[in-house]
């Protein structure tokens, strides 16, 4: 069976408290634990009401304690936002406290708007160059203790120093990620659910270019979807209505909490959301189990994925566990 993971951005539904969005993923790491799911990854995202999670390190740490056997991770930190510092110094405490279950999930892009990066920034010296390699580097040779003599950082030491980092993995929804991500010899994570780029392209570049690394010494790649399960294919359609109309208002920039699906029956939509609507389609698996899974196998044939990491943005929180409960039947 092919590993089945998490990938939670703790979504808000309307009329619900971003605070209760927290408290949902809790519970859903639970279950997704009990299940047997393989890894529980929580985003970074900021300013968008449609989102909770936003702080990536603190839910890590919520989300072990509060499980037994399943690796914990980001996906991801978003590096730009962070002095790589801080990133080693965080995920090392995690590692020390649930030693063996924690991933730490790297990502490009500032996740969020240019003014709210800018803040997240103001006080680093920002740079218009893309400076993700850069901050990579020097969090690899923290770890490695690389710099060398003379060098301003040759002293620092990233605490707990006895701790190792956990295992990398960098994300990704490109052609230029996937062969980073082969070039530094991290593990890969492809964004399916929102990538633009063809799946099987990306995880073909990544292998093709894959550099062994002492943390991963072959290629390993994940890929992350955006899946809607229940138990029929028409209460399925029903619930991604939700997800629909989330992702015709993104496109109008109209970060919104999540519509019920009796909202999202109701709103009317224009000829542009409906191609919009069409065109996401091909990037979401909306059905019974039995459709689920004919419609998931040959997607992961087809990028020899080693593992599938699903997403869910439905409106109703036990709707949502009751997705993957039936996820796990259909791969089970």
């Amino acid at each position: 069976m092919t590993p089945l993971s998490v990938l939670d951005l703790s979504p808000v539904a309307a009329g619900s408290p971003a605070a209760q969005a927290l408290r949902n993923s809790l519970d859903l790491a639970r279950l997704a634990d009990r299940l047997g799911f393989t890894r529980y990854w929580v985003a970074e995202h900021h300013s968008m009401p449609a989102i909770a999670s936003s702080a990536p390190e603190i839910m890590i740490g919520q989300i072990a304690a509060v499980t037994q056997r399943i690796r914990v991770g980001s996906g991801g930190v978003m590096l730009p936002n962070h002095a790589p510092l801080t990133v080693a110094e965080r995920f090392k405490v995690l590692e020390a406290l649930y030693p063996g279950r924690i991933d730490l999930g790297l990502g490009r892009a500032p996740g969020t708007d240019p003014a709210t990066s800018y803040m997240l920034r103001r006080r680093q010296g920002i740079s218009e160059e893309d400076d993700f390699l850069d901050r990579f580097n020097e969090l690899m040779l923290l770890e490695s203790r690389g710099f060398p003599a003379g060098h301003p950082f040759h002293k620092v030491r990233a605490m707990p120093d006895d701790v190792p980092l956990p295992p990398i993995y960098l994300l990704g929804s490109s052609d230029y990620s996937a062969q980073l991500a082969a070039q530094i010899g991290a593990a890969f994570s492809f964004a399916h659910h929102f990538a633009n780029f063809d799946a099987a392209e990306a995880m073909r570049l990544y292998r093709d270019n894959f550099r062994p690394s002492p943390a991963h010494t072959k290629p390993y790649a994940i890929l992350a979807t955006h899946v809607v399960c229940a138990e029929t294919d028409e209460e399925a359609a029903r619930l991604a209505t939700t997800v629909e109309l989330n992702f015709v208002r993104r496109a109008k920039g109209e970060y919104l909490p999540l519509a019920s699906p009796e909202e999202a029956i109701a709103y009317d939509y224009s000829p542009v959301d409906r191609a919009r609507i069409a065109q996401n389609r091909a990037r979401l698996t909306v059905g019974s189990p039995a459709t689920v899974r004919a419609k998931l196998m040959p997607l992961i044939e087809a990028t020899q994925a080693d593992e599938l990491m699903v997403t869910s943005m439905i409106f109703s929180h036990e709707a949502r566990k009751r997705s993957y409960e039936l996820l796990m039947q259909a791969f089970a």
